[in-house]
């Protein structure tokens, strides 16, 4: 039995999995709000109950650096400790990897309707691959081809400078100043970049906002969520505008990652925004910005770029490296 987790700044999931021929087959999941617990701890707790379930192997997806066997949450007051998880299921093959390494193992098991295909390219079969991931926050991960076999390792990518392409994206990056110290990449590409840049249209007076557009985000709290819907809606110009310069944004960070890493094997486009912005991604906006990269535009058009559909796929990666990568003794 295999215990999976997938911590994020919003919500931690958890499953149990049983490694069939077939697969890795769901025994039980259930989602958690990350904020009404003070540590990963409880949510084990909590998910596991009464102890009917014993674990053989667990493995975690984690948003921030690893170090060992600790790692301190990004966008989440958590220090997550695998010595205190080994103590309640009884043992310590428990795994520890960054969230976007985990969404990178997952994708061994994905099946081709797992994914939306964005730049068809030719892949190199000898190639890297990479994944990047919008969601409570910016992840990115690399995929090292060692002899046709897969590694995936993690980085702190969605931390790097936001680098602004145009006047527009001047004035946002100088509008962001005003309130943080720094503006990173994630700044502009999560969940957060999402109302940012909202903000800055509203704020700046280049785009106005609707009374009952004002409503709704007082009501939801979320104004990403709001925002996205009502773009891909056409409700709103300016939420039309916002989810615009998002995806141009994702779009030009996916192509800085893609050369970084060299991935004529692929690139991936992960975590909980995409899906539901797919038709928008689908447009020019996200590959033209994929692409703009000057001389280097020759090599990105071959290369592919497709959206991670399957939201277990992190779920799938750490079940997948609790049980292939875990050493244990029989």
């Amino acid at each position: 039995m295999i215990l999976a987790g997938d911590i994020g700044g919003t919500n931690t999931r958890l499953a149990l999995f049983e490694k069939t021929e077939q697969g890795f087959r769901s025994i039980a999941e259930k989602k958690f709000s990350s904020s009404a617990y003070k540590s990963l701890l409880e949510v084990v707790q909590s998910f596991l109950g009464d102890g009917s379930h014993s674990v053989d192997r667990a493995c975690f997806g984690v948003p921030g650096p690893v170090r060992g066997k600790t790692a301190k949450i990004t966008n989440l007051p958590w220090i997550v400790d695998t010595g205190e998880t080994a103590e309640l299921i009884g043992h310590d093959y428990i795994g520890l990897i960054n969230d976007l390494e985990s969404n990178a193992y997952g994708l061994n098991e994905l099946e081709e309707t797992d994914f939306a295909v964005l730049n068809q390219g030719e892949s190199n079969p000898t190639g890297n691959c990479a994944i990047i991931s919008a969601g409570t926050g910016l992840g990115e991960a690399g995929i090292h081809n060692k002899n046709g076999e897969l590694r995936p390792f993690a980085s702190e990518g969605g931390h790097t400078d936001f680098a602004p392409r145009n006047e527009l994206e001047i004035e946002l990056l100088r509008y962001l100043l005003t309130k943080f110290d720094r503006v990173s990449v994630e700044r502009v590409v999560s969940g957060m970049g999402l109302q940012n840049i909202y903000e800055f249209l509203r704020d700046t007076k280049r785009a106005e906002e609707p009374v009952w557009l004002a409503e709704e985000i007082k009501a939801s709290g979320d104004v990403g969520a709001v925002v996205s819907q009502n773009g891909l809606e056409g409700k709103s110009a300016i939420c039309e505008q916002t989810l615009d310069i998002f995806v141009s944004l994702y779009g030009a960070e996916a192509g800085n990652l893609a050369l970084k890493i060299l991935t004529t094997g692929g690139i991936f486009v992960g975590g909980g925004i995409a899906p539901k912005i797919l038709p928008k991604l689908k447009e020019n906006f996200f590959i033209d910005s994929f692409l703009a990269k000057g001389r280097m535009r020759g090599l990105l058009e071959q290369m592919p770029v497709r959206v991670v559909l399957n939201d277990k796929a992190a779920l799938l990666g750490a079940a997948h490296f609790a049980h292939y990568k875990i050493t244990k003794d029989e």
